[in-house]
């Protein structure tokens, strides 16, 4: 299973996005030492042991074992997680006001998607913890418009179709839980990432 953690504080991201440190956070999903790393990475030890400690201040890694090689104690290290899932909110909530609950508008779209990021991350973080699997789904498919009303009408559709289908399923002692229908143009080629 690869775990995640939620990188939700400013200052944890901040000390995650230098390249050098994003490199070690990546070849620390199997634990080295400094002096390992400054080897492979043909950097001197003191500098990756400054970018080390940074990560470590910041939980991004974890001492995983100790010893001693010729005359000093050397550290061994490794990432806290396999991935590492950015909080939405941590760059700046996108909200926008006017559009909240315009479900066709992106900046709505922007939100909920982060909403999503933010809650799936953290409980799939807490499952882990427990040892225990999210049950979680996803639908996805593509379809093509032909014309700019069509998108419109599809919408409703979709939505009444979703809200016989949860008639039929929701249970009020069940376990809860959210479901997102989202739409947004599939990239082409060649436009702006």
């Amino acid at each position: 299973m690869t775990s995640h953690d939620l990188v939700a504080e400013p200052d944890r991201l901040r000390r995650a996005l230098s390249p050098l440190r994003r490199q070690l956070l990546e070849r620390l999903r199997t634990p080295a030492s400094a002096s390992e790393l400054a080897a492979e990475l043909k950097l001197p030890r003191q500098r990756l042991g400054y970018h080390l400690r940074q990560l470590e201040e910041a939980g991004l890694v974890e001492l995983v074992a100790q010893r001693q090689r010729r005359g000093f104690t050397e550290r061994v290290l490794r990432a806290t997680a396999d991935a590492f899932v950015v909080d939405p909110d941590v760059l700046g909530s996108r909200r926008a006001a006017q559009a909240a609950g315009d479900r066709h508008a992106a900046e709505h779209l922007i939100d909920v998607a982060s909403g999503a990021v933010r809650d799936v991350a953290r409980m799939q973080a807490g499952a882990e913890r427990a040892g225990t699997r999210l049950l979680t789904f996803t639908v996805e498919t593509e379809v093509r418009f032909g014309a700019p009303g069509d998108v419109h009408r599809f919408t409703d559709e979709l939505a009444a179709a979703i809200a016989d289908v949860v008639a039929r399923f929701d249970t009020p002692d069940g376990r809860p839980y959210r479901v997102l229908g989202a739409g947004h143009p599939a990239p082409r080629q060649g436009d702006e990432q």
